[in-house]
């Protein structure tokens, strides 16, 4: 069906209708300038409240220490009352699952990550109670939580669009990756925070960098016209360009990846990938506007004052956490030098002994991360991961049958993400490579960026005893790429009516789909007492047992 548009006198058909209907409601809803800062808002913040409610609702279920909870939450515990992580008695987790939580020891425990993690886990501890496990799990929630409203606010910037944000922040709101990880007390969640603002600040840098960079190059004085025929009053870009200091997202950047490094040490791949793609950035932007030499500029002129912008106060960052340790005596080796007559000589005499001993205790942990190879039934092997081949479960318990009225019982976590999200994002990030070869979108290549950063480096230790979990890490940017592939798929108001129609209807049907596989894991996520015959329907591929 066509209509008649009337332009001046003449009348002449118009094309076939665009959009769907759906999308004229949605402009006659958001007809309004209050109505399209409602949504711009609320769409990212109500799916942080569905985030809210699937990470928060029996959070202290179950009542005991989970999986590696036995060392984060009773370091955090530690951590906040003493300055440093403690030792324990050795029925400590008999004791503080039944309550008794001060119980332990002041002398110090080799804790094979930076405090800052502990530190929040405590804090979260402190306020509701180390006797209640609401408490060991409410801060690592929270964060699970802001991740989700971070990748909605993310993707909206990145995409340029709302909706595809609210997908975003929707899907991860529902995958059982971030949900587990969420309701466990573990580090991880916490880092993947930190890292995604670190990717948002550089995201924002983007932008402020290249308007900042052309403006600097026309405020230059111009030179009158020369013998090579150059207009006068023309704009003649100089040889290098200027050096760019003033950039605070920079520099939230490196806050953002010095709090990650802090929290686990694989926050530095981060800061060194990124700190790469923005000379990179750098030398584009450039190239853009005409700098003759912008190639050399960006890696002899812009490159050093990133570097300072960046890395000093990342590793500042950083050695700001250790304060607990640097303020007591009793953390582990804090007086090494002193009480074995290890100080430093020559040249590094100088050197304040807590210095030393802080580098002691720098290189035994880094020791033990690249030696650590303990067998685990549910170690993985990282080229498996983004095919979800062996998810780590962190819990299971047989109870009472009369808890979901069936012969045998089971609560159990598992941290399988919801499969069809994360083969779905998969598949997305190989088109996302092939793309990136193809028509270099700046979009693409700053979310796998993200996946370099986050996924790469574990290829270097498959010898070391590594888990599926540590995917929670790089999952936002699954997640962003998934999203990217969306928007494609869902095209724009201006397609023929059909063509906008089919679409609508293809991806509202994905994520129906993706809605109902939650509902359908859930349980498995959360502990709920399912029964046995149940609990074996999740198990997809063999290997998930």
């Amino acid at each position: 069906m066509s209509t008649e548009v009337t332009t001046g006198p003449q009348k002449t058909l118009a094309a076939d209708p665009t959009g769907s209907r759906l999308d004229d409601w949605w402009l006659r809803l958001m007809g309004t300038p209050v109505r399209e800062r409602l949504w711009r808002w609320g769409g990212p913040l109500a799916v942080t409240l569905l985030a809210a409610v699937l990470r928060l609702v029996n959070l202290g279920h179950p009542g005991t220490l989970v999986f590696d909870e036995t060392f984060y939450v009773k370091d955090g515990w530690t951590t906040w009352n003493l300055g440093y992580e403690a030792t324990w008695p050795g029925d400590a987790d008999v004791q503080f699952n039944a309550g008794v939580t001060d119980i332990f020891q002041t002398t110090g425990s080799f804790a094979v990550h930076p405090p800052l993690g502990k530190w929040i886990i405590g804090a979260g501890m402190a306020l509701f109670g180390a006797d209640d496990p609401f408490g060991w799990r409410i801060a690592v929630a929270l964060c699970g939580i802001l991740l989700v409203l971070v990748t909605a606010l993310i993707a909206t910037k990145l995409f340029h669009s709302t909706l595809l944000g609210v997908i975003a922040g929707f899907l991860l709101a529902i995958d059982g990756h971030a949900i587990v990880m969420s309701r466990v007390a573990i580090l991880d969640g916490i880092s993947a925070l930190f890292l995604l603002l670190g990717f948002g600040a550089v995201l924002l840098d983007r932008e402020w960098h290249a308007t900042r960079l052309a403006a600097a190059v026309a405020a230059r004085p111009q030179p009158p016209a020369t013998s090579s025929g150059t207009p006068e009053g023309e704009p003649v870009p100089p040889s290098w360009g200027p050096v760019l200091w003033n950039r605070p997202w920079v520099l939230a950047a490196a806050v953002a990846f010095g709090l990650a490094s802090s929290v686990k040490w694989s926050g530095l791949y981060f800061l060194a990938a990124f700190g790469l793609y923005l000379v990179v950035v750098d030398a584009l932007a450039r190239r853009r506007i005409g700098i003759p030499f912008w190639f050399s500029a960006a890696i002899l002129k812009q490159a050093p004052a990133t570097f300072v912008l960046l890395v000093p106060v990342a590793v500042l960052t950083y050695l700001s956490t250790w304060i607990g340790w640097f303020a007591t005596t009793g953390g582990m080796y804090r007086t090494w030098a002193e009480d074995t007559g290890g100080q430093w000589t020559g040249a590094l005499s100088w050197v304040p002994l807590p210095i030393q001993n802080f580098w002691h205790l720098e290189a035994a942990v880094y020791n033990y991360h690249v030696g650590e190879n303990s067998p685990h039934p549910y170690q993985s092997n990282p080229f498996s991961w983004l095919f979800l081949v062996r998810p780590t479960q962190m819990y299971v318990n047989e109870v009472d049958p009369s808890a979901c009225g069936s012969d045998i019982c089971y609560e159990n976590i598992t941290s399988i993400a919801n499969p069809i999200i994360w083969w779905c994002a998969t598949a997305a990030l190989f088109y996302l490579v092939y793309r990136l070869v193809r028509k270099r979108e700046w979009q693409v290549g700053l979310v796998l960026m993200g996946m370099v950063a986050g996924y790469l480096p574990w290829l270097l230790y498959l010898n070391r005893t590594i888990f599926q979990f540590y995917t929670i890490a790089f999952e936002p940017y699954m997640i962003l790429g998934l999203t990217f592939v969306i928007g494609l798929a869902l095209g724009s108001r201006g397609d023929p009516r059909a063509v906008r129609t089919r679409a609508l209807w293809i991806v509202g049907a994905f994520l129906v789909v993706c809605l109902v596989v939650t509902a359908w894991f859930y349980p498995v996520w959360t502990a709920m007492p399912v029964p046995s015959w149940f609990l074996s329907l999740h198990y997809w591929l063999p290997s998930w047992r």
